[in-house]
């Protein structure tokens, strides 16, 4: 059974989607602890439901970010983590942590990567003009964002549509192909080598994986 640890900052819900699915059809893989940056995430409280355990760390407690990320990484050592995820997680890495848990690591950006990495990419791809935005899970690298992609999701851009409307599209769209991922990586189907993501042996693409 392989270890998932899952890193919070907020309610969770992409969370609650890889615990949904590790109680169905993620059969080898199991969420074993999750951490925060804030103790009042309510992602917490999810974790603590389903029988991982919840932790908080507190980066006003330590008098640096890499200080704080040798205790994240200390505690996180302690469940064995097969697999990382990184669920609105909202801290930068330090570099030693992501060089650490390298092609471990995976996280979930709201945009069709490499197109708007980074802050606000719904306010960005609206005032574009943009037809479609969406959604990219990507291993972690020392680039923000910058990851090989493994899946991308894509949306329509209605022209009636606020920053709100398109956030929700988008997270309906998150909550299905993250835990995709997370049992391609479990089910050892997925892993990043040379910094290419691979599935089933062929290398993906820009975008990751496309069916046909």
């Amino acid at each position: 059974m392989k270890s998932i640890v899952v890193l919070v900052s907020g309610n969770g819900t992409n969370l609650q989607a890889i615990i949904d699915a590790c109680e169905s059809n993620i059969t080898n893989g199991r969420v074993t602890a999750v951490f925060s940056n804030k103790a009042e995430a309510y992602a917490l409280e999810r974790a603590k439901k389903a029988g991982a355990a919840g932790i908080s760390l507190n980066p006003k407690d330590f008098d640096t970010r890499d200080a704080f990320d040798h205790e994240l990484m200390r505690q996180m050592d302690e469940f064995k983590p097969d697999l990382i995820i990184l669920a609105g997680y909202m801290r930068i890495l330090s570099g030693e942590f992501v060089r650490h848990y390298m092609g471990r690591m995976i996280n979930i950006h709201p945009s069709l990567l490499p197109k708007y990495p980074g802050l606000n990419t719904y306010q960005r791809a609206i005032h574009a003009g943009d037809e479609e935005h969406g959604t990219s899970v990507h291993f972690v690298t020392e680039q923000l964002d910058g990851g090989p992609v493994i899946l991308q999701a894509k949306v329509p851009i209605f022209d009636e549509d606020t920053i709100e409307t398109l956030t929700e599209r988008v997270q309906n769209q998150e909550h299905r192909i993250y835990p995709m991922v997370a049992k391609w990586f479990v089910d050892g189907r997925l892993e990043m080598r040379s910094g290419k993501a691979y599935l089933d042996e062929q290398l993906l693409g820009i975008h990751g994986y496309a069916q046909d």
